[in-house]
């Protein structure tokens, strides 16, 4: 058994039954909620703001892993801190100025993360990965939930994995995008340590049997 987190994505949630399923997710035995904010711009799909996200943490119990899909995230970065966010992910592909926004989600006091795309090369987090927590790697293309996952994503796994230890950093990888029961234990193999899951979850006819199943991988 290892120590893998498990993130179920809200995005993926009875949003007529929300303080349902949060409630539900306080009782397993997840470590986090995973948020998905997007924006139409960055992604081709929208979500939910700020209200939605307070109502969350009116009831979570656990803390929020919140994943910015969104332009100009250094804007916002405060606001996401005072609805909740415990960590802020945002997208190296949307960063201009990535140190910049990693130290002012740092000043805002939370966990900052990066976020990548499939096509996005591992080499290029090489400068900022000791100044990080986290990088949520995407093995979906992000915008959608339910999407077939990427099999290039196992050796992206093995390729951040080494880059974290060539460089003694304290750096978490997280893989959201495609987790079920065939590929959680295949990335958790090969270095991953959060497991976000969205469709696996919420769909399956016990959702807290299925979060105990993942905390096993």
């Amino acid at each position: 058994m290892t120590n893998v987190l498990i993130a179920p994505s809200v995005l993926s949630a009875d949003f007529g039954n929300l303080e349902r399923d949060v409630k539900m997710i306080n009782s397993s035995k997840a470590d986090w909620f995973h948020i998905d904010i997007m924006d139409g711009v960055f992604v081709p799909n929208m979500s939910f703001g700020f209200p939605v996200m307070q109502a969350i943490k009116k009831h979570a119990t656990k803390p929020l892993d919140v994943h910015l899909m969104i332009v100009n995230p250094e804007k916002y970065i405060e606001a996401f801190r005072d609805a909740g966010a415990a960590n802020i992910s945002v997208h190296y592909e949307a960063c201009t100025h990535l140190h910049r926004t990693i130290y002012q989600i740092k000043d805002a006091g939370c966990k900052a993360g990066i976020a990548i795309n499939p096509h996005t090369p591992i080499h290029l987090l090489k400068d900022v990965i000791k100044d990080i927590d986290l990088v949520c790697m995407m093995s979906v293309n992000p915008g959608f939930g339910g999407q077939k996952f990427i099999e290039h994503t196992y050796q992206k796994v093995r390729e951040l994995k080494a880059l974290i230890q060539e460089n003694n950093a304290s750096v978490l990888i997280e893989i959201d995008g495609g987790v079920n029961d065939v590929t959680g234990p295949k990335l958790v193999q090969a270095g991953a340590d959060v497991l976000v899951a969205g469709n696996y979850v919420f769909s399956s006819k016990d959702p807290i049997a299925t979060i105990e199943e993942m905390k096993k991988i």
